[in-house]
């Protein structure tokens, strides 16, 4: 159980920290963007982490309030119910 969450939890997070890259070159470019819509749902189903530390690498969406705050808060949630899940 513990090595496939952990499993579960990496790969969400690459996807988080990529989104976050490809919508920042996207917004560099003018092109087609993903929604935020799209970006909080893959950090709420576990990628938070990774769509955190794309935040702060690409220096993406940091000017936002909502991710600025949210992400760190996801974060911390998803590590307490790892810690629950594992004890």
């Amino acid at each position: 159980m513990e090595s496939l969450l952990t499993v579960y939890y990496f790969i969400l997070s690459v996807v988080g920290f990529i989104s976050m890259r490809v919508d920042k070159k996207r917004a560099r470019n003018e092109q087609y963007r993903i929604s935020e819509k799209a970006l909080w749902t893959i950090a709420l189903l576990g990628g938070a982490l990774g769509s955190w530390a794309g935040m702060n690498v690409f220096r993406h969406k940091t000017k936002h309030v909502s991710f600025r705050v949210g992400m760190p808060v996801l974060v911390i949630l998803h590590s307490a119910l790892i810690i629950w899940v594992i004890r």
